[in-house]
């Protein structure tokens, strides 16, 4: 059974001048211990997916039909009082900078000793060792005494595992981590991706891991979706992503990345851009800047197609499918 799943997501941005569609039909799932990674260029519709599991879509947005279910409870029409006994009890979230998740006025010990209090059936005894407990196995040496510091005596590096500490303070069975290795640099970054493996091997929490970053993904992520305007155009195995991409769309974001076996002058790049919510062409959203568009590319929108074995929404395989 999946832990989350996500049934034709809709996601609307009311205004004066109509109704923008930001998430159109994304369906997915995680199961237990599992990381799927998320993935697209800036506006494709990542971290508002992110959002609406959690419950933090910010107004006038909307879930306006669709599904999120936890365990097999839909949890996308509780109210906000029901919504806060969710949200870090059983979500927990992890964002790229640490600096807006962390109250500079409060100690890194109280601020986890008070979200486990929130959530969990423990005196304040408990709560404090368990607050240095968690700053331990997220890596923070001495943890006895850096529990008493305060956010910013920390490095970029120990805040985003302090934030980390956080999300797993009421032992939540789903961490939403949205980019939150962005502001890391290399050596960092490698760290926290091994600390995110670790959680889901020794808790048996999943993660969606929202990132840009093709090289977190092919190293953190068991499976991954590919968002573009708002859809998903392919998800599948990570190796069968990376190796043998289905989609035209994900065919050109791995030609981006640099490769150090080839010598390039320059990279690859995908033409064009990321149509406006209120621009959003006809058909396949991808089809003006699709090396491979025909015809029916430009008329009808493809639902996920197997491909190989992955499943990308592109008419170039739907001769697979009648065959």
């Amino acid at each position: 059974m999946s832990l989350l799943e996500v049934k034709n997501l809709v996601v609307e941005f009311p205004n004066r001048r109509g109704t923008l569609r930001a998430l159109d039909d994304i369906s997915f799932s995680i199961a237990p211990g599992e990381i799927l990674g998320v993935v697209g260029e800036s506006g494709a519709g990542k971290s508002l997916t992110g959002a609406a599991i959690i419950g933090l879509l910010e107004s006038p947005g909307r879930v306006a039909s669709g599904q999120i279910l936890l365990e097999g409870q839909r949890i996308d029409n509780l109210s906000d009082a029901q919504m806060r006994h969710i949200r870090g009890r059983r979500i927990g979230a992890i964002f790229q900078d640490p600096l807006t998740s962390l109250n500079p006025l409060y100690t890194v010990g109280r601020q986890l000793t008070e979200t486990i209090l929130a959530h969990l059936p423990v005196t304040a005894a408990e709560a404090r060792r368990r607050a240095i407990a968690l700053l331990q196995d997220t890596g923070i040496p001495a943890a006895e005494q850096r529990v008493d510091h305060y956010p910013h005596q920390f490095s970029g590096g120990m805040r985003q595992r302090v934030v980390i500490a956080l999300a797993l303070a009421a032992e939540p069975q789903l961490i939403v981590a949205d980019e939150p290795t962005t502001a890391l640099d290399v050596s960092i970054q490698a760290q926290i991706i091994t600390l995110l493996k670790t959680i889901c091997k020794s808790r048996g929490a999943a993660v969606m891991l929202i990132t840009h970053d093709m090289g977190v993904i092919a190293e953190t992520c068991d499976r991954v979706a590919v968002l573009y305007a708002g859809r998903v155009v392919e998800i599948g195995p990570v190796h069968e992503v990376i190796n043998h991409p289905a989609h035209p769309y994900t065919v050109g974001l791995m030609a981006s990345i640099p490769d150090m076996a080839q010598d390039r002058e320059r990279l690859n790049q995908i033409d064009g851009a990321m149509p406006r919510l209120n621009a959003i062409p006809a058909g396949c959203a991808f089809n003006p800047r699709c090396p491979s568009r025909f015809d029916r590319c430009t008329v009808e929108r493809p639902d996920l197609l197997p491909a190989g074995a992955t499943r990308a929404a592109c008419w170039l395989h739907a001769a697979e499918v009648a065959a």
